[in-house]
């Protein structure tokens, strides 16, 4: 795993100061959690699932999980998650630092609505032990999805 394309991807647009990077591991969401002394909720993790042989990450909160209804009715198909090694391949970072920046092309982006619940959000920064903190607008500008779905569920729905 590398930090470095998202260290560049973010000095191209003078934020790569706020990076952040810990002696601790924060693969997981309850690592990262753990490491920036928040709620799990607030990691913004990146499933990344495959569709007709593309890339398609699912941004969403900590505590979401993929409900695999809405997610067949968005996409047409069950829900498939890229195994460690696709990951890498199509994404371009590895399972415990994926993050929506410095991607592989035609990798498709999506935020999920779990997410609108905060002001700020930490998704990882392309290692297995880097955030960053953004607002809510600052992700979608940074991540540049092509949109909001609603295809998780929160652990009280």
């Amino acid at each position: 795993m590398s930090i470095q394309p998202v260290r560049e991807y973010f000095a191209a647009r003078s934020m790569e100061n706020r990076i952040l990077e810990f002696d601790v591991s924060s693969a997981t969401v309850e690592l990262a959690a753990k490491a920036l002394q928040c709620d799990p909720a607030r990691i913004a993790k990146s499933l990344t699932f495959l569709l007709n042989d593309e890339a398609v990450m699912i941004v969403a909160a900590g505590d979401a999980r993929i409900h695999n209804a809405k997610y067949k009715a968005l996409f047409g198909v069950k829900a498939r998650m890229l195994t460690p090694e696709q990951v890498l391949d199509m994404t371009g970072h590895a399972v415990g630092g994926v993050c929506p920046f410095a991607l592989n092309a035609g990798v498709r982006v999506y935020l999920d609505e779990s997410l609108k619940r905060f002001e700020t959000v930490f998704p990882a920064c392309g290692s297995a032990n880097s955030a960053i903190e953004l607002t809510i607008p600052e992700l979608e500008k940074y991540a540049a999805p092509l949109g909001w779905v609603d295809v998780c569920r929160l652990p009280d729905s």
